[in-house]
């Protein structure tokens, strides 16, 4: 076993090195270019979550299908990793963090636009489509489609289930003295009664738990920061002059280099926001909308709340409370994250624990549907029912299991998922500049497909 995890540990250090983050970077600005900068559109992007297309064909509401990508996309990284990205690149990584995010808001309106002009319908009446669906149907490479489904299926597995699974067991643990097979049982059961529902299940507590868990973990990194306000001006001005220069922060904190913090922010914010991955779109393509663009432009804003928003007031939390509290231990991105939040009494440990539980808890809801959609590209719709029993059953197993290398595995997965998804978008970038051209550019937003 320590052969094969050093061998998942050197290959997802490899498939995540600079060509990874150069492709995915340079797609996310290539997009923005090509697109007229679709960044413009943010707040048409969030009224439009807000409406419904209750005529329009498909099985959840425009905001369901977002709240379903949010839940899978907003986990433990969106702290720990932070956290992990600053200790390991200096403060500067902040600001390339969120800087991914902003140009990563144009690739997850470009992955969503795809979703819904290539999804089919399932013989149930079911929208289904995502990557594997663009690549066959786009494209016309079956075969790629069928890597980026057995990917998504194996990853999901792994960052989406097992991994969130063992976070909150530990969290329970270490806080309360729960046992983790306690804690592995009682969310194994949770989490089975919305899976068994199905996608409408899943959509509708989403839609419920999505906002509540953001806004709640949003107002009390801003009650932080209101403690921590002599020191937040300094943090931003360290985390700007960090990403561009070499400088030290006050309690010692070596500024690192550049590179350095270009390389760990920017990574971060791409796994983070995942942007360019591929998974938001398999539920993207399941919204009742009018048009590709108007999904696609409420797909965008998932990038926008998950990174620009929840990453950047977690690493200015971080970064302001470093400054304000030297004997903070910065090498390590689990306990810097839990001594920065300690560091106000009572409400600082208590959102650090509520944020982990729920962002993780939402995450094994969100990837359970992402994985059973690979499933029943790959075999059909009676596999989904045998997955589907298979990630609840691993939700106790990651609960209270050693996951060192099931993170090695799923970093793997997550970036051959993102090697085809990518391949398309580039490929198929003339058919995303029509379709923006046809609804967005000729203010035609309100038009449905049909029409044309």
């Amino acid at each position: 076993m320590d052969n094969v995890n050093d061998f998942f540990t050197t290959l997802s250090s490899y498939l995540w090195g600079w060509p990874m983050i150069v492709l995915l970077l340079g797609t996310h600005v290539f997009l923005s270019v090509r697109l007229r900068f679709p960044q413009r559109k943010l707040f048409t992007a969030i009224r439009l979550s807000v409406q419904r297309d209750k005529s329009q064909k498909g099985d959840v509401s425009q905001f369901g299908a977002l709240a379903t990508a949010l839940a899978a996309t907003i986990g433990t990284g969106n702290i720990i990793g932070v956290a992990t990205a600053v200790a390991l690149g200096g403060p500067g990584a902040v600001f390339w963090c969120w800087l991914t995010g902003v140009f990563g808001i144009s690739t997850k309106y470009s992955e969503a636009l795809l979703a819904i002009k290539y999804r089919v319908k399932s013989e149930k009446g079911h929208m289904l489509g995502g990557p594997m669906y663009t690549l066959e149907r786009g494209l016309g490479w079956r075969k790629m489609g069928i890597l980026f489904a057995v990917f998504t299926a194996i990853a999901a597995f792994g960052i989406g289930c097992t991994v969130q699974a063992n976070a909150i067991s530990t969290i329970m643990h270490a806080s309360y003295g729960i046992s983790t097979s306690v804690s592995g049982a009682v969310l194994m059961l949770l989490a089975a009664a919305v899976i068994l529902g199905g996608v409408r299940s899943i959509s509708k507590v989403c839609s419920m738990l999505v906002p509540f868990m953001a806004l709640l973990y949003v107002l009390g990194c801003i009650y932080i920061l209101c403690m921590n306000v002599v020191y937040v001006v300094p943090a931003l001005k360290l985390i700007v002059n960090s990403a561009f220069s070499p400088e030290a922060a006050g309690g010692g904190l070596a500024g690192g280099s550049v590179i350095m913090a270009a390389r760990y922010g920017i990574a971060r914010g791409l796994f983070s926001n995942e942007s360019g991955l591929g998974s938001a779109p398999i539920v993207a393509a399941a919204a009742r909308t009018k048009n590709p663009v108007r999904q696609a432009l409420v797909s965008s804003t998932g990038t926008f709340w998950d990174t620009v928003v929840i990453c950047a007031l977690t690493g200015l939390v971080i970064v302001s409370s470093i400054i304000a509290y030297p004997d903070i231990d910065y090498s390590n991105g689990a306990e810097l994250t839990k001594m920065a939040f300690s560091k106000i009494p009572c409400v600082g440990p208590f959102i650090l624990s509520f944020g982990l539980l729920t962002f993780a808890f939402s995450t094994i809801l969100g990837w359970g549907y992402y994985g059973e959609r690979a499933m029943e590209y790959l075999k059909g719709k009676r596999w989904t029912h045998v997955y589907r029993l298979l990630y609840i059953l691993a939700i106790f197993a990651g609960s209270v299991a050693n996951l060192s290398i099931v993170w090695n595995i799923a970093d793997c997965m997550n970036a051959l998922m993102a090697i085809p998804n990518l391949l398309s978008l580039i490929f198929l970038n003339g058919v995303i500049v029509h379709e923006t051209r046809k609804y967005l550019w000729r203010d035609r937003l309100d038009r449905e497909m049909n029409e044309f």
